[in-house]
């Protein structure tokens, strides 16, 4: 009898399927659409990789804001369809959304007063809102609990005690920012930028822990990849849409400098495949 498939498996190749049916392919040029077309070393990377995965249809190159957006989009889908469901492995009432300013969550609440003051004062808010005006690509968001919920089996808490956990829905707090997830379709340097920027602002700006601080994405390159990638103190870890499939295809084609920045990033734990995503979310 054959044994099912994981299901990290299964929403993985979902989510190559879904890109391939909208951003991914080979372009009028024959030249993958994730690919740098100015660069050979990504024009034949790409297309070892699209053979693996299947993403050889022809397929109009979209613009980098229009495809950065559906691979936003895509990588949604597949957080709700994995993290969202491991509730063995992390309970609570969860929430994957896009678009939301970090202060609607109780780590960052203060910054709604300090926007509020900040638009009264042009010279202040020119020179400091950048700092403060952070909107993650992708979130992951935990409500707060009912006493109910955190007296189940045992009694923890009552009026008297636990006043100010950020956990209890009755001390009347905001939903909590488990993750921040930064979503680049491809890189560049000025790219790989604005991601350390953003996530030294959440560790910097935040009242109490820090959420996941992540990337995703599709880039070719590793040298670009090593932009974002390398160092610590900001990003947890990047994690790539297809890493096996990247390190065969650089390793087939003979690019030794290329392979081997790619090993140390794995091994320094830098760069992980997408599939580890849902699991590190669960930590």
């Amino acid at each position: 009898m054959a044994t099912a498939s994981p299901i990290l498996s299964e929403m993985r190749r979902r989510l190559h399927r879904a890109l391939c049916s909208n951003i991914l392919g080979l372009d009028a040029h024959g030249v993958a659409t994730n690919a740098d077309a100015d660069s050979k070393v990504s024009r034949e990377i790409a297309e070892r990789l699209l053979c693996e995965i299947g993403g050889t249809q022809a397929r109009v190159r979209a613009p980098g804001q229009s495809a950065g957006k559906v691979f936003e989009e895509a990588v949604s889908d597949y957080l709700r369809a994995t993290f969202g469901h491991m509730h063995h492995l992390r309970p609570g009432t969860w929430r994957i959304e896009s678009g939301c300013r970090i202060f609607n969550y109780e780590q960052f609440k203060h910054l709604e007063d300090v926007m509020a003051a900040l638009a009264d004062q042009p010279s202040l808010k020119a020179s400091l809102a950048a700092d403060y005006l952070i909107k993650p690509d992708i979130i992951v968001v935990r409500e707060p609990e009912s006493d109910a919920v955190i007296n189940r089996g045992r009694n923890w808490v009552d009026a008297k005690v636990a006043d100010q956990a950020d956990l209890r829905a009755a001390n009347g707090g905001r939903p909590l920012l488990h993750a921040s997830i930064s979503c680049k379709w491809t890189l560049r340097s000025d790219r790989a930028q604005n991601a350390r920027t953003e996530a030294q602002n959440l560790i910097r700006n935040r009242k109490g822990r820090v959420p996941h601080i992540v990337a995703v994405t599709g880039e070719l390159l590793p040298a670009r990849l090593s932009s974002l990638a390398f160092g610590t103190g900001d990003m947890d870890c990047v994690y790539h849409l297809a890493l096996p499939e990247l390190r065969r295809a650089v390793d087939s084609l003979g690019y030794a400098d290329a392979s081997e920045t790619l090993t140390i990033m794995v091994q320094g734990r830098r760069l992980k495949d997408i599939s580890d995503l849902p699991l590190d979310l669960a930590i």
